[in-house]
């Protein structure tokens, strides 16, 4: 894999950070800024919705850009706001860093995310894709517990100024690459075609041979690609919607003290690790193979983690399998939405950004009413195994449907041709 995609995974390591570090910090921060607990809770909103509707957008805005000065002008604009959110005494200001801080977050990832997949050869797309994306698992794993250490040490603004200084190495590397220069340090055998792809990868999309925003429009519109990324958001929905409720959930189901939490906060992120790390090795050869095994046991943890929560035991294995599987079959579908998006080559990682976001906010929320309507803690995990479900019918149904037509392909084909379907024999005309 190209250097430059490491460094890529760093930024996106702080974005992810950023995103998830609010959970630890919203009391403290509420009270600094004198407002209620419940109103601080809008800053993670913010984030969300600016992430939906910033990808596809800064992906539009930016598709004509060089990818490298878009990728360092998101980056710089992701590291000021932090600054000024760490500043700040205005609670209004801070709601308008987080919508900021997301659009550019969002604008950084659409634009890495179809960078990475010119990075490498036609058939690597999913490990790229898992690369990059091991920055937002390293975020569940140690961002978020350090944002919340750091928070209770010297405050919820030290978090955000760690953010800003965590982003600030890819700015730098960023800001000494050059175009047409290979993305990483000597190495003594590289072949040519690495560089080229590199090159190209950060090319001026202008310059190169332009795609209308209408026929990439169009050609996001293509069945495979919009089931793909209906998926995807199930599928988030379900890994976010017990994420974000796991705190009460093995405090009061599985008997936890709170000291746990950021435990088994870190187990959940370190399986989301592996999950990537392992898609990554397989999502480019055999990804239905991946996501029909992988969806099958990602639904009956869920079910099994409902029905056995309150023992503890179980709760530590579960939060690391599901962890496993969540991100497993997440970051598979996020690659073959890549794939299925080769006629749209600056759209395709905002969308896929924009999905993964959608399914972000639609689980906790389902998650939430379910809470609301008196079910217990529980019930997270029932709503993440009815996604689930939801996601392996809906996958079932597409690829059913895309059989009869693929038949019905060959029945026109072969009548066209003069031949039976069945035989291939000649036709006979009767007079």
């Amino acid at each position: 894999m190209p250097f430059v995609l490491y460094v890529l995974a760093l930024a996106v390591f702080a974005q992810g950070t950023s995103e998830f570090m609010l959970s630890g910090l919203v009391p403290d921060l509420a009270a600094d800024l004198e407002v209620s607990v419940s109103a601080a809770g809008l800053l993670t909103s913010a984030f969300a919705v600016g992430m939906v509707v910033g990808a596809p957008l800064m992906a539009v805005l930016s598709r004509r850009w060089d990818r490298r000065r878009a990728l360092l002008g998101f980056l710089c604009a992701f590291l000021l706001v932090h600054v000024v959110g760490a500043v700040t005494t205005s609670f209004a200001v801070l709601v308008a860093t987080r919508v900021l801080g997301a659009l550019a977050n969002a604008g950084f990832l659409a634009v890495a995310l179809t960078a990475a997949a010119g990075m490498v050869p036609p058939d690597a797309k999913g490990r790229a894709t898992s690369v990059l994306l091991s920055g937002v698992t390293l975020a569940c794993v140690a961002g978020v517990p350090a944002g919340a250490l750091l928070g209770q040490t010297w405050g919820w603004r030290s978090a955000f100024w760690a953010v800003a200084l965590v982003s600030a190495p890819t700015v730098f590397a960023l800001v000494r690459s050059r175009p047409g220069a290979d993305d990483g340090p000597p190495r003594a055998a590289a072949p040519a075609a690495d560089a080229a792809r590199s090159d190209a990868a950060f090319a001026d999309p202008a310059h190169a041979q332009p795609v209308s925003v209408r026929r990439e429009l169009r050609a996001l519109r293509g069945p495979r690609l919009s089931v793909t990324l209906l998926l995807g958001a199930l599928i988030n929905g379900a890994t976010f919607c017990t994420f974000t409720y796991l705190a009460p959930l093995i405090t009061d189901v599985a008997g936890f003290g709170d000291t746990w939490v950021p435990v088994l906060l870190a187990l959940f992120g370190l399986g989301s690790f592996l999950g990537v790390t392992a898609a990554g090795r397989v999502a480019d050869t055999r990804p239905l193979r991946l996501l029909t095994v992988g969806g099958s046991a990602l639904l009956a943890g869920w079910v099994l983690f409902a029905l056995t929560a309150g023992s503890p035991a179980a709760a530590v294995v579960l939060v690391l399998v599901q962890g496993t599987l969540s991100f497993a079959v997440g970051s598979t579908l996020i690659s073959q939405a890549l794939y299925a998006a080769t006629e749209a080559p600056t759209l395709a990682g905002g969308f896929a950004t924009a999905a993964l976001n959608v399914g972000a906010a639609l689980g906790p929320w389902a998650g939430g009413v379910a809470l609301g309507a008196g079910f217990g803690y529980r019930a997270p995990l029932w709503v993440s195994a009815l996604l689930v479900a939801l996601a392996l019918a809906t996958g079932g149904a597409a690829r059913a449907v895309a059989a009869r037509r693929a038949a019905r392909t060959r029945t026109v084909a072969a009548a066209t041709a003069g031949t039976t379907p069945a035989s291939g024999a000649p036709r006979t005309r009767h007079r």
